[in-house]
């Protein structure tokens, strides 16, 4: 049976989203219809994730048995390549082997964001989903490693950060050329020429040029807590939106109801320190310069 030869692995709140739907966009590449299914971090495991939500999402969603993952490729034709996205994969210290093990000669895509604006940005979304305890940002973080002993499917917020040390489980079980890594940065103000490189790596028609004038996964919280409160008691009627409101007017009134506060200068200090060696580390696996992750900015 039809198994994908080419993976997006994360990172988390890095773009990958918006990457998944651009190339299911193009007509030589078949995306799995569900995104995350998690399958090679998660194969296999009687899964018992324990944070807020995690019972209808992470522990619902997950496909651990390697019969209903090859099922997500079936709907799969004449298309060249076929593709899922599980940016758990790129977190996850089992998923490098287990892609090995069964596909061994796959695609790798990552795309990486500056780990502190990604950290808060998971926040954010969780803050908007209601899933979100803590008071605060820094509250948050002072929580995480409880949180990961309790077994919480979520809020790894610095943790998911250090992808120097991800990133090398994948170099190091996988040729270099089967690896590509992109910046969030580069998705946002070069798109088309990120996406073309990508058509290039994957051999499909590189003049494609798929709808971009779509954001996904916008994140940011209610302007006030009514507007929680309705958002919450809306998000079971989710598939009807989709289904009658078209996505650039769903996009609009998103944009209309979120706002995104400002991280506090501190806490963004604090996590810079964090992530300071790894990003040096992995400037020199990727060969990428990142010196503006380690400036004193505002999260957008």
């Amino acid at each position: 049976m039809t198994m994908p030869n080419f993976l997006i692995i994360g990172a988390a709140k890095a773009g990958t989203t918006a990457l998944y739907h651009y190339l299911k966009e193009h007509p030589e590449i078949y995306m799995a219809p569900q995104k995350e299914p998690k399958f090679f971090a998660l194969e296999g495991e009687k899964l018992n994730f324990r944070g807020p939500g995690d019972q209808n999402n992470i522990n619902k969603s997950t496909i651990t048995d390697i019969e209903s993952y090859r099922e997500l490729f079936q709907g799969a034709s004449n298309q060249k390549v076929i593709g899922e996205a599980s940016p758990l994969y790129l977190y996850s210290p089992k998923a490098p082997e287990r892609i090995r093990h069964y596909i061994p000669d796959t695609k790798l895509i990552a795309i990486l964001r500056d780990p502190v604006e990604r950290a808060y940005s998971g926040y954010l979304m969780h803050i908007s989903e209601g899933r979100e305890t803590a008071r605060d940002f820094a509250e948050a973080l002072r929580e995480e490693e409880m949180r990961i002993r309790n077994n919480w499917g979520w809020g790894h917020y610095a943790s998911v950060g250090f992808y120097h040390s991800q990133l090398k489980r994948y170099f190091d079980n996988f040729n270099h050329h089967q690896i590509r890594v992109y910046l969030y940065e580069d998705l946002k103000t070069n798109s088309i020429s990120l996406l073309q490189d990508i058509f290039n790596f994957l051999n499909v028609e590189e003049s494609f040029v798929p709808d971009i004038s779509i954001r996904h996964n916008i994140t940011g919280i209610p302007k006030n807590t009514i507007l929680q409160t309705l958002i919450q008691s809306l998000k079971p009627l989710n598939p009807v939106f989709k289904l009658v409101l078209p996505a650039n007017l769903r996009q609009n009134i998103k944009t209309q109801i979120l706002v995104k506060p400002q991280l506090p200068p501190e806490i963004r200090k604090q996590l810079i320190e964090v992530y300071r060696e790894d990003i040096l580390k992995l400037e020199e696996l990727i060969q990428r310069d990142l010196s503006k992750w380690h400036r004193m900015m505002r999260v957008n």
